[in-house]
């Protein structure tokens, strides 16, 4: 989650480093799907289901009991339950799930499986500005807040599981450990949220086209793997000119069209 936030929030110093970081992580071509499910989504499905399992089995007893720690372990339920709500739907919101091309072409057209690797911060932009522009920045701001909350006290707690801070002092010491990694946390969430939601559209096509020169440029290099799946092919036909004077539309491709 560090690193993902860390490299969102690299947008706002330019689309080239936030693209420059994408064809990194992209890198490992076929691979990825595999380092994705061993690294990420496993360890997830196994802590979502552990989550689970404690919460049905657990009692909140915060009405009854009025301190500080009974309270943080409902918010850290609760907090995990929107998480777990958040994580799917941002997944599905910019990837789709599954990468089969019948199935993304389906989930595009109800407003999921919006991210192109390859233009990644234009599609990152465009897909914030669904749903008015206000649906998406909402849900991503309550998820990823959440998140950093149950990610921050359940390090807390953990510590305490695994014998690392018993006695009060070090609680105290844990607990003023935590709450800097919490602030430092939220800051790049933050800033990753706002790097999102901010630009508008123009801004968008500004970024694409920068983009699409780093594509072409990495491609000649062969720093890049030539994968036009992980392009964003929508919306690329444009008018030009004819010689004439009338207008045309391009395809993109080398051909001019009929």
């Amino acid at each position: 989650m560090c690193v993902h936030l860390t490299t969102n929030a690299s947008l706002l110093t330019g689309s080239e480093t936030f693209q420059r970081a994408v064809f990194l992580i992209h890198s490992p071509g076929k691979l990825l799907p595999v380092i994705e499910w061993v690294a990420i989504f496993l360890p997830l499905v196994f802590h979502a289901g552990l989550g689970i399992w404690i919460a049905r089995t657990g009692r909140i007893n915060s009405s009854q009991y009025k301190f500080t720690s009974n309270k943080r372990y409902s918010w850290q339920r609760w907090t995990g339950f929107i998480g777990l709500i958040y994580l799917f739907l941002h997944i599905m919101h910019l990837h789709g799930g599954m990468h089969y091309e019948g199935w993304m072409s389906a989930m595009g057209k109800i407003g999921f499986a919006q991210f192109r690797p390859y233009n990644a911060g234009s599609s990152l932009v465009h897909a914030m500005n669904l749903g008015y522009g206000i649906v998406w920045p909402a849900i991503y701001l309550v998820g990823m807040l959440s998140l950093v909350y149950h990610f921050i006290n359940g390090l807390w707690t953990a510590g305490i599981t695994w014998g690392l801070w018993i006695t009060p002092k070090a609680q105290q010491r844990a607990t003023k450990v935590c709450v800097a990694m919490g602030a430092v946390l939220t800051v790049i969430s933050l800033s990753a949220w706002a790097a999102a939601v901010l630009p508008s559209e123009e801004d968008a096509v500004e970024m694409r086209a920068v983009e699409d020169r780093m594509y072409e440029m990495g491609v000649e290099a062969g720093t890049v793997p030539e994968m036009e799946e992980k392009r964003d092919m929508r919306e690329r036909e444009m008018l030009v000119e004819e010689p004439e004077g009338g207008y045309q539309v391009s395809t993109g491709a080398d051909e001019p069209a009929s």
